[in-house]
């Protein structure tokens, strides 16, 4: 299913539950496939309530040895396991891999070897030299990475009106990633660093919204939000300009902090016009007095702003363990956005323009 709209209107219609019989007690139309979460921490509490939920896939395994997460498990219902455990069981048609960013790789290819279909957050590893020299063992692997942007509504439907030219050709892109109020100082260390833990999901927008690589990175960065961040080696707020090979501009605002919420906001514009993806506000209700206009803040944090996104995106999984699918962000697209995002701290790091 490679139409990304397509992809969103299957989730929205088969995938609801399906009551048939007459008693009012439901069956699923489909047939499900059991998957292993494997991390139950911040990503894991996302997406493992979501594969529990989902019809098609039954999550059966939680692999995670912090004692916590057996009642996270049970919850679920799911078993406590370990990845041995987990990858041995024949039933295991799929793994979610929701661990901590320098056991990605390692866990994805063991799960890849074990011949299960992988979803994986990002980034796929820190190193991109060691990204690149796996790249061969996932050649014909189901693995679908963790870029849920791609999947949100709003996005989806400006990614349509663009490629339907509504706009005539796009020109310049302009995308606005403000976290709401900065991590903790202990979260910095094994982040990456803001351009692989933050930037890399507008990388991996510019290029899917653009159609095309960009072959030149100018970034600038500085620490404005939190010192502690600038001790730690790291930046907190950002710009960076991307050039495609045809002239296409995007450019990049990031900063750690808002202090209004979860900014999350597109522009487009081409030769005859704009298209503009908003933010999300917590509800529709907008007052008008003579003192001014008033209305909900926008969503306060990413997991409540891309629910439907991270929705739709173990729906999509769901499709690739069943065969039905190819994945919609690949491998290739991780490569390609850390590449990316290590041209940008380069770049920032040393004043240049980087061409790649």
């Amino acid at each position: 299913m490679h139409n990304f709209l397509e992809i969103l209107l299957h989730f929205e219609t088969e995938y609801q539950f399906h009551f048939l019989n007459a008693n009012g007690v439901g069956s699923l139309l489909l047939d499900s496939i059991d998957v292993a979460l494997i991390g139950a921490g911040r990503m894991g509490h996302v997406h493992g309530p979501n594969a529990a939920r989902q019809p098609g896939l039954r999550l059966k395994y939680v692999v995670d040895p912090r004692a916590e997460a057996a009642a996270f498990a049970r919850a679920h219902g799911a078993s406590m396991a370990s990845l041995e455990q987990a990858l041995a069981d024949p039933a295991i048609g799929g793994v979610l891999i929701c661990s901590t960013t320098d056991q990605h790789l390692g866990h994805a290819l063991a799960a890849v070897e074990a011949g299960k279909a992988v979803f994986c957050e990002k980034p796929i590893d820190l190193d991109l030299q060691k990204v690149r020299a796996a790249q061969p063992r996932f050649g014909k692997a189901r693995f679908l990475l963790g870029f849920n942007r791609r999947f949100d509504p709003q996005f989806a439907r400006l990614k349509q009106q663009l490629d339907a030219g509504v706009v005539g050709k796009l020109e310049t892109l302009h995308l606005v990633n403000h976290d709401p109020a900065a991590p903790p100082p202990g979260f910095i260390p094994t982040s990456g660093g803001l351009f692989k833990d933050f930037t890399i999901h507008d990388l991996d927008m510019a290029r899917w919204l653009m159609g095309e690589d960009p072959v030149e990175v100018y970034a600038t960065a500085s620490c404005l939000v939190d010192p502690e961040i600038g001790r730690q080696g790291d930046v907190d707020t950002a710009r960076c300009v991307l050039k495609t090979a045809s002239g296409r501009l995007c450019v990049i605002s990031n900063t750690r902090r808002s202090g209004y919420g979860y900014d999350q906001r597109i522009e487009a514009f081409g030769a005859t016009g704009m298209i503009r993806a908003d933010n999300v506000a917590q509800d529709t209700v907008h007052m008008l007095t003579e003192a001014g206009s008033s209305g909900a803040p926008i969503m306060p944090a990413f997991a409540e702003r891309y629910r439907d996104a991270y929705r739709a995106q173990i729906a999509h999984f769901a499709e690739v363990v069943h065969g039905r699918a190819e994945p919609f962000t690949s491998y290739a697209d991780g490569v390609a956005a850390l590449t990316l995002a290590e041209a940008c701290a380069w770049s920032a790091q040393h004043g240049e323009v980087f061409k790649l």
